[in-house]
């Protein structure tokens, strides 16, 4: 009886699984349109999920937002899923199995943040006392 190959994953097994989970997400989102085969689209992504698990690859987390993690079904915007926005949280129900996932809203950066604080390397700070060392500093550097 053959118990399938054991031990560690190779590198060239976990780029060829994440291959094949982008394929199957490209997949179910062509089913996904409209005139598309619902059920294929939902079995490609719980084929996807299978894979990952099995070679042990994280889902990218904008393929990670697209299924329910109950019963497998590809999100469709309306059909599959409603979003709301409640309180700065995404709450999304899914209208197959009535599972709600509650998100938090990340801060759109440049509205109404505080821009990141500006990081300088040690190397380029240079403590001066007075006005003139600032004077004798710059035409140092200037030779």
């Amino acid at each position: 009886m053959n118990r399938g190959r054991r031990g560690r994953r190779t590198s060239v097994m976990v780029r060829i699984a994440r291959e094949r989970v982008a394929a199957l997400f490209a997949l179910a989102e062509a089913e996904g349109r409209p005139g598309g085969d619902r059920p294929l689209g939902d079995r490609y992504v719980r084929l996807a999920r299978r894979i990952g698990m099995r070679y042990t690859v994280r889902l990218a987390p904008e393929y990670r937002e697209r299924y329910c993690r109950s019963c497998s079904s590809l999100w469709i915007e309306g059909r599959t899923v409603r979003t709301r926005l409640r309180s700065g949280r995404r709450v999304r129900t899914c209208l197959v199995c009535g599972r709600i996932r509650r998100t938090g809203l990340s801060p759109t950066p440049g509205v109404g943040s505080p821009p990141p604080p500006l990081v300088v390397p040690a190397a380029e700070v240079v403590s001066v006392e007075t006005a003139e060392e600032a004077v004798d500093l710059e035409e140092s550097e200037e030779e």
